[in-house]
C-alpha cells in the first residue's frame, strides 16, 4: 500500500515543512533556483547563443511568435507540472487531490492522504522527470531559431523543481516507514512506532 488515510495508531509528526511559512528556506531553495538557471543558461548559450530568440531573420513577427509562444509556454509548463503532481498522487491512492495557486506557488495537494516514502519520492520528482524528457526531445527536435523557446521552459522545469528535489533529498535521509502528508502548501512526515 503506497497510501493511506488515517495514519496508523503511536504515529508522531517528526518533520514539517511550510514555505510560506519558513522565509529563509523558501529564500534559499529560491537562490539555489536562480543559480541553476543562470548555470543552464550560461552553458547553452556557448553552444546556441541566445540571441537567436531575438533573431528576426524570417522577420519580426517571426521573433514576436516565438516570445508569445514562450509565454503561452511558461503558463502552461506551471499547470502541466501540477497535474503530473496531481496525477502521481492519484496513481498511489489520493482520494482528493486539490490544486491551487498562493502567490508565489502553483501547487498540487492532497490534505487527508499519506504517502509512503518510496511513492512519496516519485510523486515529487515527477514532474522534473517526465517534462525533462519530453522537452529534451522537443529540443531536439526544433531548429535553432526555436531552441531557446523550449529551453527556458526547461530551464523552468529544473529551476522550478528546486523546492521538490530539496523535499525528495530531505525524505530520502528519513527512516524507510514514514508517511508524508503534502497539503499543497506544506508538508508534514510522520514515523510509526516501533
Amino acid at each position: 500500500m503506497h497510501c493511506v488515510q488515517t495514519l496508523p495508531a503511536g504515529c508522531r509528526q517528526i518533520y514539517a515543512v511550510d514555505l510560506q511559512k519558513n522565509k529563509k528556506l523558501a529564500l534559499g531553495i529560491n537562490a539555489l533556483a536562480l543559480a541553476v538557471s543562470l548555470l543552464m543558461i550560461v552553458g547553452m548559450a556557448f553552444v546556441v547563443p541566445i540571441r537567436t530568440l531575438f533573431a528576426v531573420q524570417d522577420g519580426p513577427s517571426g521573433m514576436l511568435l516565438r516570445l508569445a509562444v514562450l509565454c503561452v509556454g511558461i503558463v502552461l509548463y506551471v499547470i502541466l507540472h501540477e497535474w503530473v503532481h496531481g496525477q502521481s498522487m492519484k496513481f498511489f491512492g489520493a482520494r482528493k487531490v486539490t490544486f491551487g495557486f498562493t502567490g508565489l506557488y502553483a501547487y498540487a495537494g492532497s490534505k487527508k492522504d499519506y504517502f509512503t516514502k518510496g511513492a512519496y519520492l516519485i510523486i515529487a520528482l515527477a514532474p522534473l522527470v517526465v517534462w525533462g524528457l519530453v522537452l529534451l526531445v522537443v529540443n531536439l527536435q526544433v531548429g535553432r531559431e526555436w531552441f531557446w523557446v523550449v529551453y527556458l521552459i526547461q530551464i523552468m522545469n529544473v529551476s522550478g523543481a528546486m523546492g521538490d528535489v530539496f523535499v525528495a533529498v530531505k525524505f530520502a535521509r528519513m527512516p524507510r516507514n514514514i508517511l508524508i502528508n503534502d497539503d499543497g502548501v506544506s508538508m508534514r512526515v510522520y514515523l510509526p512506532e516501533g
